[in-house]
């Protein structure tokens, strides 16, 4: 994501917010897709991650902090959500693509961005949709990032009523 130099500076205290949230939503969304993939329980995920992952070395690899209220908010909106925001997801794929036929990554994220979507108005739709976009380039180097793009581009349009952007 660019920095626009026109833009109001950010003080070290938002950036480091901000980054914090990136952290978590990244974070959310491995979470998920463990639960997807393991069948693991929310409360059991959520306490792996804030005890052994966020802001801690595993295998050598160091995490970043993340904002855990904001990682539990997401895992724990999207669980208590998911029925509502399934066929909703479904809706805004292509016809050819239902959900079950996406990798479940995939489904984690497109789920955690719809989720923010609809629970937290307070976040602008655009760094809703560029994180989620972001955490899909961490994973994806194909088409995916514009699959999600554009889902929840289309999510933002029903949820938010936002116009569709100009060619």
């Amino acid at each position: 994501m660019a920095t626009d130099p026109s833009a109001p500076s950010t003080s070290p205290s938002e950036v480091k917010a901000a980054n914090q949230r990136g952290a978590a939503r990244l974070a959310a969304v491995q979470a998920l897709y463990q639960m997807d993939i393991g069948g693991a329980g929310v409360l059991e995920i959520v306490a792996e991650y804030e005890a052994h992952r966020l802001g801690n070395e595993i295998d050598g690899e160091q995490y970043r902090p993340a904002d855990a209220a904001w990682f539990r908010a997401v895992v724990s909106g999207v669980v208590e959500n998911q029925r509502a925001l399934d066929p909703e997801i479904r809706a805004s794929l292509t016809e050819d693509w239902p959900l079950s036929r996406l990798d479940a990554t995939l489904r984690a994220i497109l789920r955690a961005g719809a989720w923010e979507l609809t629970a937290k108005k307070d976040v602008p739709v655009a760094v809703i949709v560029n994180e989620y976009v972001d955490v899909a380039r961490a994973f994806f180097a194909d088409d995916e990032p514009k699959i999600v793009n554009a889902v929840l581009d289309r999510l933002a349009r029903k949820y938010r009523g936002e116009p569709k952007p100009k060619d």
